[in-house]
């Protein structure tokens, strides 16, 4: 059931000039180890919410050197790091456990900080405490640093070499700036995810220096200035600091020299600092109030990033629950390919083009590569590996009792058609930003096409991944649609005409087939074959250009979609009473979708409800201005794995729609009092002006 009532698709007070006040408030949804009851269910907490062992997801930040990420949990333990690569087992697990593993530098006395931020235009993290003695500033960073393989190549990287890499190693720098703090540090790695206990021994002469000896695909090298002691699997220290005074730690885990002191662990935060600053001064945000969550969705993208293939990874952890309690918790630590064209779309929006040849080539390296050259799968490591074979970690008691807690992911092996026009809209957009299309690049496109108009006609799972029966899933067929159109115009483009209209008699085949069996009576499009439910995915259906936005079609489902698919406003992805996805419960709303109805409601004419929208989802991003995958339209919780990308990446898209939308508003006022129309370029396939 619809529970929206105002023209925004919102839910709360509305004030005199129309706008509308939502009932929950963004940063009281994020209060630390507070759950919402009525999403506990049935359980020994009561009818009341009560403290809970693990913070709300929303509350974690995550730190990145471009190749692997963590997580910092507010009272400042590093509760989930996968090594070496990020779908490796953890070395840090509490995330998942409360037994699993933790890494924590902070006051001795005090958990909940005064304030946390990254350091403005960085992805470094600095937590401020209030104690009872003083204040404590921790500044938490993975480091990156200049390139440094001056000697020997890397295994790893396959993509060109910038001037920085990853030095492999955590810093934590303590600053005590009022008064007097008791310091206190606790490493307790346990390997494989939290099935093997670390084990430590001294590598220096005193006690500043220690590694683990476990057996295992990583030793961890523990340094500082802070006297180390060594308790079983842990490794402790105290230390009283005053004003003024700073204590660091480094936690290594390859070959590079870690900081031999708190000089060169600050200059490896300044190095850190300049590769973050550096990079986003490369993009090209517009001069817009929403400049700042363009920018941080940005820095996650990139935070997300694999450096070494150009992949991206969906998500940095597995098994964050969807529904707590529940059993729809997935593994997102691998790159999928449907997200080439979402991908595409904010990278070339934002100016970022390297990074867009780099996921490209990734794409061209995952054909090539493998058993099975020439076919294209759902997902991939962010190395390329075409294995995701999924199980179940059953001495995890899950996040927050959640469970079953899952590593590897079943739908690598699925059939969804929808990839294939990801992949050749990923090239066409690519190819349209530079008027170049490589033969690597048009093998891809050739693979990609030929696969979709075999396979258009067949049945099956979806851009949802559902676990069901097979199904004719509408933005399936316009997928194979796109790629068969995408890929007209690329082989026009290369002159290839034979080939061109082969395609293209296959593209309007395809077209006419969608209107044919899923427009309803009501004359909106429907989420399958001879089905009358609606789906998400269909406010795809104006940013790919399959029908024209004044069509009554498209807009009748577009406006289905915003009034009859969402709770308090906010879009779910199908409603799962009436699609069979193979799972029991509920889910929340799911945020990509969201942020897709801003950029379609745009897309149709509809920009004073896109911009109302739009703003009540950016003040529904955490603390820290991250995005998990769904949100609880009643509590504004964050749920599912963390942070998502799909859901940053449509964040980027969702306000560049708006804002050209305000531009192109302010440019037709303008025109219509200040002498003769200018004509104005249109919108792009990706429903950006570039």
């Amino acid at each position: 059931m619809n529970h929206s009532s105002s023209p925004s698709g919102g839910t709360g007070s509305t004030t005199d000039d129309g706008s509308v006040v939502p009932l929950w408030s963004a940063r009281s949804a994020h209060r630390p180890y507070l759950q919402d009851p009525a999403e506990v269910g049935d359980t020994a907490y009561g009818p009341t919410a009560a403290p809970s062992a693990f913070p709300a997801i929303a509350d974690y930040a995550v730190l990145s050197d471009c190749e692997n990420t963590c997580l910092v949990a507010p009272g400042g333990a590093v509760e989930w790091l996968c090594l070496p690569r990020p779908h490796d087992p953890s070395v840090f697990g509490t995330l998942l456990d409360r037994s699993a593993g933790s890494f924590r530098l902070g006051p001795a006395d005090t958990h909940v900080p005064a304030s946390r931020r990254y350091l403005p235009g960085t992805k470094v993290l600095e937590t401020t405490w209030q104690t009872r003695t003083g204040w404590l500033v921790v500044t938490d960073f993975l480091a990156i640093g200049p390139w440094h393989r001056t000697s020997e190549r890397s295994a790893l990287h396959r993509r060109t070499p910038g001037d920085f890499d990853a030095d492999h190693v955590l810093i934590r720098i303590a600053t005590c700036v009022y008064g007097s703090v008791e310091t206190a540090l606790d490493c307790e790695p346990s390997f494989d995810y939290g099935r093997t206990d670390a084990t430590w021994e001294y590598t220096g002469a005193g006690y500043d220096e220690a590694a683990t000896t476990t057996p295992g695909p990583v030793t961890l090298r523990l340094t500082g200035d802070l006297r180390l002691g060594i308790g079983g699997r842990a490794v402790h220290a105290r230390h009283r600091l005053q004003a003024g005074e700073s204590c660091y730690v480094t936690l290594g885990w390859g070959t590079r020299p870690l900081p031999a002191d708190l000089g060169e662990a600050r200059e490896s935060l300044a190095q850190t600092e300049r590769f973050w600053r550096e990079w986003l001064d490369a993009a090209a945000f517009p001069d817009h109030a929403w400049r700042e969550p363009l920018q941080r969705s940005a820095l996650t993208l990139k935070a997300l990033t694999y450096t070494p293939t150009g992949a991206l990874l969906a998500a940095s952890t597995t098994s964050l629950p969807e529904q707590p309690g529940g059993e729809r918790n997935w593994d997102y630590r691998y790159t999928w390919i449907r997200d080439a064209s979402f991908t595409l779309w904010a990278l070339h929006g934002l100016g970022l083009d390297t990074e867009a040849d780099d996921f490209l080539a990734f794409l061209a390296d995952t054909l090539d590569g493998g058993e099975s050259p020439g076919e294209l799968q759902v997902l991939y490591g962010v190395d390329g590996a075409r294995e995701a074979e999924e199980s179940l970690l059953d001495h995890l008691s899950g996040y927050d009792g959640s469970r079953p807690v899952r590593v590897g992911n079943a739908a690598y092996d699925q059939d969804q058609h929808d990839i294939y026009g990801a992949v050749v809209d990923c090239v066409y957009q690519h190819t349209r930003g530079r008027d170049a299309l490589s033969e690597r690049s048009w093998h891809l496109v050739q693979v990609a096409v030929e696969a979709a108009l075999t396979r258009w006609r067949l049945p099956d799972r979806g851009i949802w991944e559902v676990r069901g029966e097979p199904r004719h899933f509408t933005h399936s067929k316009v997928m194979c649609w796109v790629a068969a159109d995408r890929g007209a115009r690329l082989a026009a483009l290369r002159g290839d005409t034979a080939r061109a209209d082969r395609w293209r008699s296959a593209a309007d085949e395809i077209h006419a087939d969608v209107l044919a069996h899923a427009v309803d009576a009501s004359g909106r499009l429907t989420q399958s074959y001879g089905s009358d439910g609606l789906d998400a995915s269909l406010l795809l259906l104006p940013l790919f250009r399959f029908l024209p936005p004044d069509d009554p079609r498209l807009r009748a489902t577009v406006l289905a979609i915003a009034d009859e698919l969402t709770e308090d406003g906010l879009v779910l992805r199908y409603r799962t009473e009436t699609t069979d996805d193979g799972l029991e419960g509920d889910e929340g709303s799911f945020l990509a979708c969201s942020f897709w109805l801003v950029s379609a409601l745009a897309e149709i004419g509809e920009g004073d409800r896109a911009r109302a929208l739009c703003e009540r989802l950016l003040a529904a991003a955490s603390p820290l201005g991250l995005y998990a995958e769904e949100l609880s339209p009643r509590t504004g919780r964050h749920l599912g794995n963390f942070p998502q990308a799909l859901t940053h990446l449509a964040l980027i898209n969702a306000v560049l729609h708006v804002v050209r939308a305000e531009q192109q508003a302010y440019e037709d006022g303008w025109h219509r009092v200040a002498g003769p129309t200018v004509e104005v370029p249109g919108p792009d396939a990706a429903g950006v002006r570039r």
